[in-house]
C-alpha cells in the first residue's frame, strides 16, 4: 500500500486548486484504486470530487467501492440517478452494484435502475435486492462460468470463452444440470488434461460445498475458512444455481461484522467512527453512558440502605471497588469466550447446558483462588474476627460464580433470539454485575456482623 506523506498531499492539493487536469489524471493513472480511496480521506469533499470526475468508468467504479459507506454516500449525494447508473453501476459486478445501491434512498435506487441500460443486469440487482444483506443471498454475485453436464468438452471450451470475456476474474467453473441444480466443478486443469472427453460430468467434480441464499454470513464465513475456499456457489431452496461467493467479498463482510461487534462491545449504540460530526458520536456514545448513569443510581440507592453498617465498620466500604470491578471483568470474560464461539463455529446453541455447567466449575475455582488470597490478606492487615475479613472473601466467591454463568447465560439468550451476542461483553454485563455484585456485597456483610458482633 502506498503512504501518503504530507508533502505528497499538499502536492495533490496544489493540482486540484490549479485544476490541473493533466497532472491529476498522470497522478492517478499510477494508483490503485484503494490507494486513490485511501488518499480521499486526506482531502475535503470539494477535492476529493474533483480527483473523482477525472477518473474513468471502470477505475471510477472500483474506487468507488473501496471508500468508506459514508464517503460513499458523501460522493453519491450530489450525483443525478442517471449519472449513477451510466458512470458507476453499469461497470460493477451485481454484488457490488447491488451494495452501491442500496446506499442510495428508496427513492433513489428505483431511479438508478430505470437508467441501467442492460436490462438483464438491473433484473440481477433486482432480485438480489430481495434477499437479507445479512446473507448470502445478499453477498453474492450472478457474473459466473457455468457449463452443462452434457456438453462435450469442445463445446464446453467454446461456451466459456464466450461467458469470459464479460468478467473481470475468474474463480470456478460449475457444472449444472438441464434444470439449473447444481452438479459440480470443472477444474481447469480438467479442460486441459482431457480434451477429447465426451461429457463434462465423466470429468466434473461431484458435490461441491455450497449455502443456500438464506445462510447467515456468519456460517458462510465459517465455510469459506473451514475448506480453504476462494469461492462457493449459492442455491436456492431447490439447488438450483443462483450465483457465488468470492473470498474477497467474504473478508469485507467479516471486517465489517468484526467492527461492528467491536464497536457494541465498547458501547457504541450504532456504527460511528473518528471522522463523524460531534452530534453523530454523541448521538452513538450517550445512550449507554446514561444506562451507566442509571446503573450508578442504583448503587448509590443499594449503598444508602447500608449506612448503618459503614459507621459500624468503616472498613466495608474499602472493598466496594474491588467487588464491582472483580464481577464485571469476570462476567466480560466469560461473554467473550462464548460470544467468540458462536462466531467461530465452535459452540453451539445446543451446548448450553454443558456451557453452563463448564463455567460453573471455572468460576467456582476462579472465585475459591480469589477469595482465598483475599482472605489472607485482610487476617494481616484487619484481623480474622473482623465482620469484613469473611464477608469480603464469601461475597467475591458468590459474585464470581454469578458474573461467570450471567456472562454465559446471556450471549447464548441473545443468540437464541436472534439479536447480536455481542451486546453482551460491553457495558450491560459490566452494569448488571456491578449491581448485583454490590447487593451480594451489602446483603452478606450485614449478615457477617449481625453474626459476629
Amino acid at each position: 500500500m502506498k503512504e501518503f506523506d504530507e508533502e505528497y498531499i499538499k502536492n495533490i492539493e496544489h493540482i486540484v486548486e490549479m485544476h490541473d487536469d493533466v497532472a491529476a489524471k498522470k497522478i492517478l493513472e499510477d494508483l490503485h484504486p484503494a490507494d486513490i480511496a485511501e488518499l480521499y480521506q486526506d482531502l475535503n469533499l470539494e477535492q476529493a470530487e474533483y480527483l473523482y470526475r477525472l477518473l474513468d468508468g471502470d477505475k471510477a467504479a472500483e474506487v468507488l467501492m473501496e471508500l468508506d459507506e459514508d464517503d460513499r454516500k458523501k460522493l453519491l449525494h450530489d450525483m443525478e440517478p442517471e449519472e449513477i447508473a451510466r458512470l458507476y453501476v453499469d461497470h460493477l459486478d451485481t454484488d457490488d452494484a447491488v451494495d452501491l445501491i442500496q446506499d442510495l434512498d428508496e427513492e433513489d435506487r428505483d431511479e438508478v435502475l430505470s437508467h441501467i441500460d442492460d436490462v438483464e443486469q438491473a433484473g440481477d440487482i433486482i432480485d438480489l435486492l430481495k434477499y437479507d444483506e445479512d446473507t448470502a443471498g445478499g453477498l453474492m454475485g450472478t457474473e459466473m462460468l457455468v457449463v452443462n453436464e452434457n456438453w462435450s468438452m469442445p463445446e464446453c471450451i467454446k461456451q466459456l470463452r464466450m461467458q469470459a470475456e464479460d468478467m473481470d476474474e475468474v474463480y470456478n467453473v460449475y457444472v449444472v444440470d438441464n434444470d439449473d441444480r447444481l452438479r459440480g466443478t470443472l477444474p481447469l486443469k480438467k479442460l486441459i488434461t482431457h480434451p477429447s472427453v465426451s461429457k463434462i460430468k465423466n470429468v466434473m467434480e461431484s458435490d461441491p460445498v455450497s449455502v443456500k441464499t438464506d445462510t447467515p454470513l456468519d456460517d458462510v464465513a465459517i465455510d469459506f475458512e473451514k475448506y480453504n475456499l476462494v469461492a462457493m456457489p449459492v442455491v436456492d431452496s431447490i439447488g438450483r444455481l443462483v450465483g457465488h461467493i468470492t473470498v474477497d467479498d467474504v473478508m469485507d463482510s467479516v471486517r465489517e461484522s468484526s467492527e461492528r461487534d467491536y464497536q457494541l462491545a465498547s458501547g457504541l449504540s450504532q456504527d460511528t467512527d473518528s471522522n463523524d460530526t460531534l452530534w453523530q458520536q454523541t448521538r452513538a456514545r450517550l445512550p449507554w453512558l446514561m444506562i451507566g448513569i442509571l446503573g450508578g443510581i442504583g448503587n448509590s440507592l443499594i449503598l444508602g440502605n447500608f449506612e448503618q453498617g459503614f459507621a459500624t465498620n468503616p472498613a466495608m466500604a474499602l472493598f466496594i471497588p474491588m467487588i464491582g470491578g472483580t464481577g464485571g471483568n469476570v462476567g466480560i470474560q466469560s461473554s467473550a469466550i462464548v460470544v467468540q464461539g458462536l462466531a467461530n463455529g465452535s459452540l453451539d446453541l445446543k451446548d448450553t447446558g454443558r456451557q453452563l455447567i463448564k463455567e460453573i466449575g471455572v468460576g467456582f475455582v476462579n472465585g475459591l483462588i480469589i477469595s482465598l488470597t483475599v482472605f489472607a490478606y485482610n487476617c494481616c492487615t484487619l484481623n480474622p474476627w473482623n465482620p469484613t475479613t469473611l464477608a469480603v472473601s464469601l461475597s467475591l466467591m458468590a459474585v464470581v460464580l454469578f458474573a461467570s454463568v450471567f456472562g454465559t447465560f446471556v450471549p447464548l439468550t441473545l443468540e437464541r433470539f436472534k439479536i447480536d451476542p455481542a451486546l453482551a461483553t460491553g457495558p450491560f454485563i459490566s452494569i448488571t454485575n456491578d449491581i448485583i455484585g454490590m447487593l451480594i456485597y451489602m446483603l452478606i456483610s450485614s449478615a457477617m456482623m449481625a453474626a459476629l458482633t
